[in-house]
């Protein structure tokens, strides 16, 4: 299929696609492996687009629902649009590896891939429409839900050259000044002020309603919404941007009824930018207040995930909070863990910081935004890399506030996304972390099967059941100790067979993982294995069929011919 700048659709993910071009683009990868690769509709945005998810596997193995499951989104936030990028990229390497990948083609023959590349089709949309406007998340009016626009400054692409930059006012009563190494920058003006010398104020490009002449006044955007805060764990009316009520958002709503859908998933993760990050839960709790056995597990996870992507793991109250009194909370990989019991990531993708300083930025960066020293850093790192980050400063005459410049910086492919060149690089390894965290998930299998005989028709079968997986059949502690996740079920069938001791179908409990022997004094025992027994009645030569079940650790089934020195 032909694409824009003469590049082959295959190797289009790296692009910001808008929403017909990433439809396109998945339609192609499911036509290129239909055997690995299902399309469907999960729901529908606000504006009618329709919510993709791809579902991974190799069918041939058991179906996709049969087998423990990792879960991938992407792009709820609108001007995050590396994580499609990402979400893209683990999707051609789960497609590309299956054929020449071990470990590739292992997971897709034991495990299930579900990716949403973009949870938030419409903010998408308005982001890289021909004139941008950047929503937080999604686009409808909230809360004044009659669009209603406040007095001030609305952001907005003013001058129509198909990007949202920065106006600058000279005023003298301004919080900005040139940097003295280079004029172009603009720095905070020091607490004691200054002598002399250019101040200038800072604002958003866009318009101003109803200017009275002396105040710009900044209200909240007209689409205030953030779908990261409309999830049920720790909503509340207080939260920013949080909507009407927990899942009142269509596109929370039908991801939330898809991942609950789908038992078998086992972890989770949110694809985010920026900071160069691997955040986990709790964002509303200490690491004391979590269970230690789950703390533990996630930090076992975090090593393996910096090896293979190079960033940090933090936990996101531990180490983000800037104001533990008012914590970030309703947030999808806090609902994962407190509602499903998985381990969940939210990753940050792309620090422009440590790509121009070698250091990381710091963990409140959000809040504090760079040093006069790392954003002259970043300034001469785009003229080098990327000219197009950084915008010098031309005049403009304002329709309400008269003349005033526009430019600094372009900061959809500078602070909060890398631009095109850096893209593959950027998110190479997280596949990687994504097939690696789907291969610690449970995976149960029948492992032992006897047959006696008792005399008149009568047997006795034994069935033995094992995790073969790193963590337990319910994932985590929170799970187990919540009642979240039902347990190991083990049935027999058979025409003709009467069970004479209960039951046909029994429920065996929970199965630990291998991560459970960490902690048992290097004396294991079998904390991962059990064994159930059923007494039949059936002529010799009836077959019997065993069928061992998990709603995350997924399923096994064999086949036993009752007669005498039937031992597997």
């Amino acid at each position: 299929m032909a694409a824009r700048y003469g590049r082959p659709m295959v190797e289009r993910h790296v692009e910001f696609l808008r929403y017909p071009e990433l439809r396109a683009w998945l339609d192609a990868l499911a036509a290129r492996r239909p055997d690995l690769v299902e399309l469907s509709v999960y729901g529908r945005s606000r504006e009618g687009r329709d919510l993709v998810l791809a579902t991974v596997t190799d069918p041939a193995t058991g179906a996709h629902d049969t087998k423990p499951a990792h879960w991938v989104d992407a792009s709820i936030h609108a001007v995050e649009l590396t994580a499609t990028v990402a979400a893209c990229a683990l999707l051609e390497h789960l497609v590309s590896g299956a054929d020449d990948d071990p470990t590739v083609r292992r997971a897709v023959r034991t495990r299930t891939f579900y990716v949403v590349p973009r949870v938030n089709p419409d903010g998408a949309e308005w982001v890289l429409a021909d004139e941008p406007r950047f929503p937080r998340s999604a686009t409808r009016p909230w809360p004044e839900t009659d669009g209603h626009r406040w007095p001030g400054l609305e952001a907005h692409d003013i001058d129509g050259d198909g990007r949202l930059l920065q106006m600058r006012l000279a005023d003298p009563d301004g919080a900005w000044t040139s940097h003295p190494d280079d004029e172009r920058l603009m720095i905070p003006l020091p607490a004691a002020g200054i002598d002399d010398g250019p101040r200038y104020r800072l604002l958003r490009e866009g318009s101003v309603a109803d200017h009275d002449g002396f105040t710009i006044p900044t209200p909240p955007p007209v689409a205030g919404l953030d779908l990261n805060r409309n999830y049920p764990a720790g909503w509340g009316t207080k939260v920013p941007g949080g909507g009407d009520h927990p899942l009142s958002e269509p596109e929370i709503d039908a991801l939330a009824r898809a991942m609950a859908a789908r038992p078998n998933i086992c972890g989770f993760n949110a694809f985010h930018t920026s900071g160069g990050v691997l955040l986990r839960p709790s964002s509303t709790r200490a690491d004391d207040a979590l269970p230690p056995g789950d703390v533990w597990a996630w930090k076992q996870l975090a090593e393996r995930g910096t090896e293979l992507t190079g960033y940090p793991a933090h936990s996101v109250f531990e180490d983000f909070t800037w104001d533990r009194s008012d914590t970030m909370s309703g947030a999808s990989d806090d609902w994962a863990y407190e509602h499903l019991g998985v381990f969940g990531w939210t990753t940050e993708f792309w620090d422009i910081v440590e790509h121009a300083t070698g250091t990381k930025q710091s963990t409140h960066f959000w809040y504090t935004g760079p040093s006069d020293d790392e954003a002259l850093a970043v300034l001469r790192w785009c003229d080098e890399h990327h000219p197009d980050g950084f915008v010098d400063w031309y005049p403009f005459e304002h329709p309400v506030l008269g003349p005033v410049e526009l430019g600094g910086w372009n900061g959809l492919t500078t602070w909060t996304n890398p631009p095109v060149h850096l893209r593959a690089a950027e998110v190479a390894g997280h596949a990687e972390f994504a097939v690696h965290q789907a291969l610690c998930a449970p995976e149960l299998a029948i492992r032992h099967v006897h047959v006696e005989p008792l005399g008149d028709d009568t047997w006795r079968i034994d069935v033995g059941l094992a995790n073969l997986g790193w963590l337990p059949t319910d994932v985590t502690a929170l799970a187990r100790r919540d009642g979240l996740v039902r347990p190991v079920v083990v049935e027999l069938v058979g025409d003709g067979v009467e069970i004479l001791d209960g039951a046909a179908r029994r429920r065996v409990g929970q199965l630990e993982g291998r991560a459970a022997m960490r902690f048992r004094g290097r004396n294991d025992g079998t904390p991962d294995r059990a064994l159930e027994s059923f007494v039949v009645r059936a002529p010799a030569g009836a077959v019997v069929e065993l069928t061992a079940a998990h709603d995350r650790a997924g399923r096994d089934r064999t086949t036993v011919v009752l007669q005498r020195d039937a031992l597997s």
